[in-house]
């Protein structure tokens, strides 16, 4: 921690970054909490795309629906998406690439099989077919849906960090003092990866968020009616809304991208202080 506060200390980007971040999830979640969903999705042809700061803070859409309203409830949906989505597949990548990498050998290789036959399948066209399959589907059901195939990345990281940790000189040490495997695994080799865990799940929550976008932008994520970003952005494929109404798409992407700017810096942040404690041997 005083490694981490040190750097963000240097960098006030960064610093200011997570201040945005921690400002930004606070503010969108608590102020849908004030929204009513339903009645701002409704067709409201008098306000038929008002421009900002008139009957509305940044105009509506084709519809007359509020562009703030559903831009605070769709950040409130993708974020708390992105979270979930971070949260199972971090944590199951983490798993599976610990026991895979630990124990090497036979179950290695058969954890490897299974990491590898879930790479050759085209996994955008898998999820469109299940979510096309699934009648009635929610934001969770498509948190869980997306956690099949976004453990990967994090399981490879992990089981190779866990190969080299697993042939040092603590490891062995404990194997012959009669410790069990579990609390090698958890107790001692999961510390010494965590600093390289934890630059994972935060660069992995900005690219999540980015997959929700895109499949709402497509289409296929959040059921009609639920408001996203990727549904905002959407409308610049209109190219009357590029040219003319460009308050229905572009403060979506503008928000995206300062978001995603944000969490890089952090990232960066937190690799710089993995990197400096490794460099002290901690």
């Amino acid at each position: 921690m005083k490694v981490m506060m040190s750097e963000f200390k240097a960098d006030r980007i960064a610093l200011v970054s997570v201040g945005f971040i921690v400002f930004f999830i606070v503010a969108v979640i608590l102020g849908s909490f004030f929204i009513n969903v339903p009645h701002i999705m409704e067709t409201d042809l008098m306000g038929y795309y008002a421009k900002p700061f008139s009957n509305y803070i940044l105009g509506a859409d084709a519809s007359g629906r509020p562009i703030f309203s559903q831009l605070v409830v769709g950040s409130r949906n993708s974020i708390l998406i992105a979270i979930g989505l971070t949260a199972i597949s971090s944590t199951f990548g983490v798993v599976y690439g610990l026991v895979s990498g630990y124990y090497g050998g036979y179950v290695d290789l058969a954890m490897q099989r299974v990491y590898d036959f879930m790479m050759i399948i085209p996994m955008l066209m898998t999820i469109i077919v299940i979510v096309t399959i699934i009648p009635n589907y929610n934001a969770i059901t498509l948190t869980l849906l997306l956690s099949l195939f976004y453990w990967m990345g994090t399981s490879r990281l992990i089981r190779s960090s866990t190969l080299a940790e697993s042939q040092k000189d603590y490891v062995a040490a404990s194997k012959v003092s009669g410790t069990s495997n579990l609390k090698i695994i958890f107790r001692e080799i999961l510390p010494n990866i965590a600093s390289l865990i934890i630059v994972d799940t935060t660069l992995s929550f900005a690219e999540n968020i980015g997959v929700e976008t895109g499949l709402s932008y497509l289409g296929f994520g959040l059921p009609d009616g639920t408001p996203s970003l990727g549904t905002l952005i959407s409308n610049a494929n209109d190219p009357n809304n590029i040219t003319q109404y460009w308050w229905t798409w572009l403060p979506a992407a503008f928000e995206i991208i300062l978001l995603c700017l944000a969490i890089s810096y952090v990232g960066q942040v937190l690799r710089r202080t993995a990197d400096a404690s490794q460099r002290r041997g901690s």
